[in-house]
């Protein structure tokens, strides 16, 4: 079976698209597939420099991948962070993604990976050209996000749903990242879908050592995007109802880094910005926290059936986890014993956060919560979920239409 992936983040960069299709992409591999990947040429913003690639190759060159994937570059286009930019870059991308993907070798069937919304249209489109079927993952609850976060005027809202919500009905097969969404998109008319959520590579799960008692102030920890969909508006307030309480520590980057560190200016939340951090860096953060922050806003209503990726991360950290989060992600973290779940309100999250000083062994976790997302949320065994679904849709297919 030969695999074609089109996505808009992959090897060597560090992001959450790229972490999953790396070890579905090594599953693939491991099942003797082959795999043909289309993908922008690595951004620097999201590439540790100890990377280790090859140089990368010149526009709409060929590379191998760490499992002997052949990646097919196109040109990476750095422009800002704002909705336009994000806008004009996946859709210029999808634009050069037919042509690169039509000069790969033949595939037996498509994958293309969404969020990045024009990709979707960029992988029908090969599909329809080389007569193979086409799966189509959605990472988040697209179209309603769309709607939901007043994207765009409301008349191209309408139309971006039409024709998300018709792509995702003459998919031949879906993938979701929650179960939730999957049954929403069941009962839109989607013919076939499945869930293959997201998760982990248990090898690479930090490394954090037993939290440490020490007499100072409770240690707040968000690491991870600074988007519009995480709602740390709300933390910032808090940080600033709690302040002499909590030391708290932002860590990463995203459109939103600039108004949130305005915010705590404005505020007096006292809140610390740093970098993003890669590898050990990443280990040091956790070591450093009392409790980590996983939050999404709360007045999106898709967020009902949305889990962050960075959820089965945190988990295995064995720190203790604020989580400002309702629907599917609530219960999955209430379940697994690793978190305070709390309402997306400055006053209720500063509560919280004034208990867990005043009584630090709360803060005190076992391995429940780690054991449960090695055996649960492991990409490696994920990985060959995916490879099942695929090769059973690619013999169906070839046994009704032949090749």
């Amino acid at each position: 079976m030969r695999v074609l992936l089109v996505t808009h983040s992959y090897w060597p960069e560090t992001t959450p698209p790229q972490r999953r299709w790396d070890a579905f992409v090594k599953a693939f591999r491991r099942a003797g597939c082959e795999v043909d990947v289309v993908a922008p040429s690595p951004d620097p913003a999201v590439t540790p420099a100890h990377a280790g690639a090859s140089p990368a190759p010149r526009a709409f060159g060929a590379q191998e991948g760490p499992h002997g994937e052949t990646v097919h570059r196109l040109p990476g286009l750095r422009l800002n962070e704002t909705r336009l930019g994000r806008l004009v870059r996946h859709s210029g991308t999808a634009a050069l993604t037919v042509p690169r993907a039509l000069a790969a070798p033949r595939p037996d069937v498509v994958i293309v990976t969404v969020p990045s919304l024009p990709n979707i249209v960029a992988g029908w489109m090969v599909a329809r050209l080389r007569r193979r079927p086409l799966v189509v993952e959605m990472r988040d609850a697209w179209p309603d996000l769309a709607r939901e976060s007043a994207a765009a005027p409301r008349r191209r809202v309408r139309a971006f749903e039409a024709v998300m919500s018709s792509l995702q009905r003459r998919a031949d097969l879906v993938v979701t990242v929650t179960a939730g969404f999957r049954d929403l998109l069941v009962s839109r008319g989607v013919r076939r879908a499945a869930t293959i959520p997201n998760g982990v590579v248990p090898a690479l799960l930090p490394r954090v050592p037993p939290r440490a008692a020490h007499g100072g102030p409770l240690r707040v920890l968000y690491l991870g995007n600074h988007g519009e969909s995480q709602g740390l508006e709300t933390v910032v307030r808090a940080a600033a109802l709690a302040r002499g309480a909590v030391q708290v520590r932002f860590v990463g980057t995203g459109t939103m880094k600039p108004s949130l560190r305005a915010l705590s200016e404005r505020c007096g939340a006292g809140i610390e910005f740093l970098d993003p951090v890669h590898g050990r860096g990443v280990d040091e953060q956790y070591a450093w926290a009392d409790t980590c922050v996983v939050s999404l806003r709360p007045d999106w209503p898709s967020f009902e059936w949305t889990v962050p990726s960075k959820s089965y991360e945190l988990m295995s950290t064995g720190r203790h986890l604020t989580a400002v989060l309702r629907g599917e992600a609530a219960r999955l973290l209430n379940e697994s014993g690793s978190a305070d779940v709390v309402a997306a309100e400055p006053e209720a999250i500063a509560r919280l956060w004034r208990e867990l000083s005043a009584a630090p062994e709360r803060l005190t976790r076992n391995s429940r919560a780690r054991d449960w997302v090695t055996e649960h949320a492991s990409l490696d065994n994920l990985g060959r979920e995916y490879v099942r679904l695929v090769a059973e849709l690619v013999e169906e297919k070839t046994h009704v239409h032949g090749r």
